[in-house]
């Protein structure tokens, strides 16, 4: 058991796949457990998750910057982007990174529309040349950041993934049209849990295509029969919550949301860059790294350390519960 930022997590000594699977705090893990317990014996009522997953799209909110009115809640990235893909005009033109995940790139290629990808270095200098860019925070194969900052200035309609960046880095994403970002990752919930928030104006020019009765404007009124009756804001976007998924995600993120999160960066990008630095590399600024070294992988699993293969090279990312014993423990495999 460790003890990081005043909780404590189940995690063992070189855990370093949190960009594939985040390890939850304690009690949100202990939330989840006494959740099955409840189903188990019939105890919970559809209703019970409700409040949990209004506190977990608060604290959404308050991580990327977003009122709650303007977070709709989902279960994956990909079902949330084809939510904003279903309302672009069918000769839309989509700038994404080359190499993006395909979560946030195949609805936009699933619908037909033109999608162009650039370096992630181009992205800025290429975006007044398309409709919307969509890419993400972080990129998931290497830790990349984008320029945030030259990409709002732009003026381009804009979708940003957050997946591999919420949770260990301060964003303050209002300006952004939209914001989706998964809860399994960095911020240690249960899969199924997702949230797409929206700019005032891209309420408008988002389209409900899998609207249903959690959609409507009083959820517990509107299980049968027509008219159309959806909520007034976000929420006109949502799926009914993936029951146990919000029970975790109502305590791992207002955790997240309570805490610093600059110190929360300097915290792993500086374990991050710790290793580079100690095996000859340049530091890079973000939690995940990715290192092009021979039989690494091989290594690195007989040594105990849990890492991922991505795009044909390791992958390691750090967290809050990770310390500089981890990083010993790579460099020990890597000798």
């Amino acid at each position: 058991m460790r003890s990081a930022f005043g909780t404590t997590f189940d995690v063992p000594l070189g855990y370093l796949n949190t960009a594939s699977v985040g390890v939850p705090p304690t009690p949100a893990a202990d939330a989840v457990a006494d959740a099955v317990r409840r189903w188990t014996v019939g105890a919970d009522g559809p209703g019970a998750a409700d409040e949990h997953a209004t506190t977990a799209r608060g604290a959404f909110g308050r991580l990327v910057g977003v009122p709650p009115e303007r977070v709709a809640m989902g279960a994956s990235a990909s079902q949330l982007v084809a939510l904003v893909a279903a309302g672009l005009p069918a000769d839309a033109s989509v700038l994404v990174a080359r190499g993006e995940f395909t979560s946030l790139t195949f609805p936009f290629a699933a619908r037909g529309l033109r999608v162009t990808e650039v370096d992630l270095d181009g992205i800025v200098a290429e975006a007044g040349a398309h409709d919307l860019v969509a890419v993400s925070v972080v990129q998931s194969a290497d830790g990349r950041v984008v320029d945030l900052e030259g990409l709002r200035a732009t003026g381009v309609p804009v979708l940003l993934d957050a997946s591999q960046a919420v949770g260990w880095l301060p964003l303050d994403l209002g300006w952004a049209d939209w914001v989706v970002a998964v809860g399994y990752k960095f911020l240690l919930s249960p899969r199924g849990c997702a949230w797409l928030a929206c700019s005032p104006s891209a309420l408008e020019r988002t389209v409900p295509v899998a609207a249903n009765w959690h959609a409507g404007e009083d959820p517990w009124n509107t299980v049968y029969g027509l008219p159309l009756r959806l909520a007034p804001d976000a929420r006109r976007f949502d799926l009914s919550p993936v029951w146990l998924s919000q029970f975790g995600a109502a305590v791992s993120l207002p955790y997240l949301a309570s805490l610093d999160l600059a110190a929360v960066r300097d915290h792993t990008a500086g374990l991050a860059d710790a290793l580079l630095s100690a095996l000859g590399q340049a530091p890079r600024g973000s939690a995940i790294v990715s290192l092009d070294l021979p039989a690494a992988a091989d290594r690195l699993a007989a040594a105990g350390v849990r890492s991922s293969i991505r795009a044909g090279r390791v992958r390691l990312a750090f967290h809050l519960y990770n310390t500089a014993e981890d990083v010993d423990q790579v460099l020990r495999a890597l000798d």
